[in-house]
């Protein structure tokens, strides 16, 4: 099920894009209205991209059906999008890729995107050195070394 989400640049128009699955999907005239460029640069950049094997066609290309169209048009994934806006040259150009290296910042500095198996790793840990907590603890004749220990392992 698709649904449509609206970018806003700083300058100029929103641009309605398509969500579907886990990317979200633009056809060369958005793109062109996107970027401030010409559909014609949009297309030249897209060859490149395909060309080159930055990307593979196939993944990245959809051809839909829409309302008074007689023909299929192509819509590009994000990759494609982010690939374009990387390559192409205007101001606008320039404010989404500066949006698009915010947004990946903010994902990895403040913890949006983890690392699944960092965080499995260290919750084993986590949990071993509390059962050796809990444990020790636990001992009647608990002596000031054990429990600098207790705070050793609880400040890791």
């Amino acid at each position: 099920m698709s649904e449509l989400v609206i970018y806003q640049p700083e300058s100029g128009e929103p641009v309605a894009v398509r969500l579907d699955g886990d990317t979200l999907w633009l056809n060369q005239e958005q793109m062109a209205e996107l970027f401030g460029r010409e559909r014609s640069v949009i297309t030249k950049h897209l060859k490149n991209v395909f060309k080159e094997e930055e990307l593979v066609e196939e993944s990245n290309v959809q051809n839909l059906h829409i309302a008074r169209s007689d023909k299929p048009v192509k819509f590009y994934s994000l990759d494609a999008i982010i690939s374009i806006g990387y390559r192409v040259n205007s101001k606008r150009g320039t404010l989404f890729r500066q949006w698009a290296t915010n947004v990946l910042r903010n994902h990895l500095t403040q913890g949006w995107t983890l690392d699944r198996a960092r965080m499995d790793h260290n919750a084993a840990e986590l949990e071993a050195a509390l059962t050796l907590v809990r444990k020790t603890a636990r001992i009647p004749e608990l002596s000031a070394d054990m429990g600098r220990g207790l705070v050793e392992i609880v400040s890791r």
